[in-house]
C-alpha cells in the first residue's frame, strides 16, 4: 500500500507539473505563454486541443423559500436550495493505465491543481460552501481521462414571478448555469443523459406543491467576449394550494383581510387575489346598504305620521280655519296618506320593506354565483392554459 502511494503521487506530481502552467484554451494565441522549459509541451496542448464537453447533474437535497416568512419571501422573488453539483468531462491528460483501479479519488486540495470548468449560475443572488465536518467535495479521475467533480453547495436563486393569478398561480423558478469565460468554441454545457436532475426522496414544501419539470433547456448568451454556454434546469411550485391556517382569514374573510396586509404581495399590478377580496367588500357593503334601505322603508309610516301630527298641530291653532276634529286620523288633511289610516301606511312600508329584503335574499346569492363562475373560469382554466402555452 505504502509502493501505491508513492507511486501514486509520483504520476500525478508529473501531470500537476504540467497543469500548474495555467494551460487553457483561451490563452493559446499568447506568446508569452510559450516560453520557457514548458513550451513543448504547451505547444502540444494547443496542437491537439478540442472541444470540452462539461456534463452535469443536479441532485436536490432540500429546497425552501429562505427561512422567514413566506410571503415575505416571495416578495424578494427568490428561493433557497441545497444540492449536489456533480460535473463530469474528459481530461486525456490525466488517463493512466499503470493501475488496475478503474477509478482514484484524490484530495480536495488538488482541485487547484488540475483544470476546472469555469461555472457559475446566472441567476445566483447568494451562494455558500459546505465545511462541515470537512469540505463537501469529491474528486475523482478515472483511466480514461475522465474527471467527476461533485461539490456540495447552498444557493439562493432569483425567481421572477408573475402573481398575476395569485394564489392560484404556478410559478416556474429556474436554475441557470452559464461558462464565465470560456466561449463555445472551447467549452458546452450539456445535460447527463440519464436523471440529470435527481430530487431527495420525500422532499415536500410545507407552503407549496413542488412539481416535476423535466424540460432542460440549453441556449447561447451572446455577449461582448463571446457566445457562451449555458443550460436551465426549470422547477414548477404550484403555490396557490396549500394555504397555512394564518392565511385562511385573509382569502375567506373580508374582516380579517384587514389585518393581513403583510400577507399580500407588494407588486404593481393587480393579482386575482385582489379581485376576489374587491368584490367581497362589495358584497358586504351592499349586504350593509340594504339592511339600511329596509329599515328605513319600515320606520316611514312613523315619520309619516309624525309630520301629520306636526300639521295637525299648526292646523289647530286660533288662527286656523279647520279644526282638529274635522281632521281625523288617517285623512287626507297635507299627511299624504291618501286616506289610509294608521295601520294601513305601517302595512304598506312594512311589505315595502319585506319586497326589497325578499329581492335581496334572491338577488345577492345568484349575483355571487354568477361572479363565481366567471371568476373561477377565468382564472383556473382560461389564465391557467395561457400560462402552460406560454
Amino acid at each position: 500500500k505504502g509502493q501505491f502511494s508513492v507511486h501514486l503521487s509520483s504520476m500525478f506530481l508529473s501531470c500537476l507539473d504540467l497543469l500548474n502552467t495555467n494551460t487553457v484554451i483561451a490563452i493559446q494565441n499568447s506568446p508569452t505563454f510559450l516560453e520557457g522549459s514548458l513550451a513543448g509541451p504547451l505547444q502540444f496542448l494547443f496542437k491537439h486541443q478540442s472541444l470540452t464537453k462539461i456534463f452535469f447533474l443536479v441532485f436536490i437535497q432540500t429546497m425552501f423559500f429562505m427561512q422567514i416568512d413566506l410571503l415575505m419571501t416571495l416578495s424578494l422573488q427568490d428561493y433557497r436550495v441545497n444540492i449536489f453539483l456533480r460535473q463530469q468531462w474528459n481530461d486525456p491528460r490525466l488517463a493512466y493505465a499503470e493501475y488496475p483501479d478503474d477509478s482514484l479519488d484524490l484530495d480536495p486540495s488538488m482541485l487547484d491543481s488540475i483544470w476546472k470548468p469555469d461555472l457559475f449560475f446566472a441567476n445566483e443572488k447568494g451562494a455558500h460552501f459546505h465545511e462541515v465536518t470537512t469540505d463537501n467535495k469529491l474528486l475523482r479521475i478515472f483511466k480514461n481521462g475522465n474527471v467527476l467533480y461533485s461539490i456540495r453547495l447552498t444557493l439562493t436563486l432569483s425567481c421572477p414571478m408573475d402573481l398575476k393569478n395569485f394564489p392560484m398561480d404556478v410559478q416556474t423558478c429556474i436554475m441557470q448555469l452559464e461558462s464565465f469565460g470560456y466561449t463555445m468554441n472551447d467549452l458546452i454545457f450539456e445535460w447527463q443523459e440519464n436523471g440529470p436532475v435527481q430530487v431527495a426522496e420525500g422532499l415536500t414544501l410545507p407552503q407549496f406543491i413542488l412539481k416535476d419539470e423535466s424540460d432542460l433547456r440549453y441556449c447561447t448568451k451572446h455577449y461582448n467576449t463571446g457566445k457562451h454556454t449555458q443550460t436551465h434546469s426549470p422547477g414548477r411550485l404550484d403555490i396557490g394550494n396549500t394555504l397555512r391556517a394564518k392565511q385562511l382569514p385573509c382569502f375567506i374573510s373580508p374582516v380579517g383581510a384587514a389585518g393581513c396586509e403583510e400577507e399580500r404581495r407588494p407588486v404593481s399590478y393587480v393579482k386575482a387575489i385582489d379581485i376576489w377580496m374587491a368584490v367581497c367588500l362589495l358584497f358586504v357593503f351592499s349586504a350593509l346598504l340594504e339592511y339600511a334601505a329596509v329599515n328605513f322603508v319600515s320606520r316611514q309610516h312613523k315619520e309619516l305620521l309624525r309630520f301629520r301630527r306636526q300639521n295637525k298641530t299648526v292646523l289647530g291653532t286660533p288662527k286656523g280655519a279647520v279644526s282638529t276634529s274635522q281632521n281625523p286620523p288617517g285623512g287626507g288633511g297635507g299627511g299624504g296618506g291618501g286616506g289610509k289610516s294608521t295601520e294601513e301606511m305601517r302595512k304598506l312600508f312594512i311589505d315595502r320593506a319585506k319586497k326589497i329584503d325578499t329581492v335581496s335574499r334572491a338577488g345577492f346569492p345568484l349575483a355571487f354565483l354568477f361572479f363565481n363562475i366567471f371568476y373561477w373560469v377565468l382564472y383556473k382554466i382560461l389564465r391557467h392554459e395561457d400560462f402552460h402555452r406560454a
